[in-house]
């Protein structure tokens, strides 16, 4: 079986600052050893069930935040950016069994993590069809438009409650809850158990249970923090809709992807 992991930081158990994300600060090396633990827990979890190909996206900032000799020797990282439309999810694609998200966080417009956000931080929220759409969302649309299943996500309990009101078939694992400006976080010791039990069970699931599901058409809405951004967001089939905000239509999803790497 072959598996594609996309890593994120700002769901790992016990972020609460955007210091801890940020290479240079003196908070982060703990915190990026962190998310190469959780990430490395999930490997294992998912090696135990049987997968033999693993491919790790490191997903955050500069790409290059995951500590590679944690990591199982087995699995490939994809480090730095593909400089491509697929971003997050870059290296994937079709004939993967399965994809996990972990360390991922709510987006723009949610309140349940301090670091709630959406790609950057320029936008109040990002909606497709009329939902609020973190970067989980954007990176499920992508992983079904291949055809692949969306079996494992952790990070923060808002974020994971509404993955499990997309689809309950996907494990969750939910290692901390934001609290206004802060953050309750479980153990991280027991975060690594945690993701390696419910890794080991996403992949013992049927695939077919596990599709986020594919609109046939899509309506994105952004609405940016400085109405400039609105005024300047030039993409054919783009339109302004306020002083800060824009709307863009489409069927293809990869149309999609391209606009939003155009403009958000």
């Amino acid at each position: 079986m072959k598996l594609y992991l996309s890593a994120d930081i700002e769901g790992t158990t016990g972020i609460t600052l955007w210091d801890e994300t940020e290479n240079g600060h003196s908070r982060y090396p703990y915190f990026a050893q962190q998310m190469t633990k959780e990430v490395a827990a999930a490997c294992e979890g998912a090696m135990a069930a049987g997968v033999t190909d693993i491919l790790i996206k490191d997903a955050h900032d500069s790409a290059c935040n995951l500590i590679p000799t944690l990591l199982p020797e087995d699995a490939r990282l994809f480090r730095g950016w593909g400089s491509d439309i697929m971003s997050m999810m870059a290296g994937l694609e079709k004939g993967y069994d399965g994809v996990f998200f972990t360390g991922y966080h709510s987006g723009a417009g949610m309140d349940t993590n301090p670091l709630s956000h959406t790609m950057n931080t320029r936008n109040n929220y990002v909606r497709i069809n009329g939902m609020i759409a973190p970067e989980l969302m954007i990176n499920s649309l992508t992983a079904a438009y291949f055809g692949v299943p969306v079996r494992l996500v952790t990070g923060d309990r808002g974020l994971c409650e509404w993955m499990r009101q997309i689809n309950p078939n996907v494990e969750t694992v939910a290692v901390s809850e934001g609290r206004g400006r802060g953050s309750i976080s479980i153990h991280p010791n027991k975060a690594l158990r945690l993701i390696k039990e419910a890794a080991l069970r996403a992949m013992e699931k049927d695939g077919k249970d596990c599709m986020f599901p594919l609109p046939d058409h899509f309506l994105v809405e952004i609405s940016f923090k400085d109405h400039f951004r609105a005024k300047g967001a030039s993409y054919p089939g783009v339109r302004q809709t306020g002083p800060a905000s824009v709307a863009f239509e489409a069927d293809d999803y990869m149309d999609v992807l391209r606009m939003l790497d155009n403009v958000l």
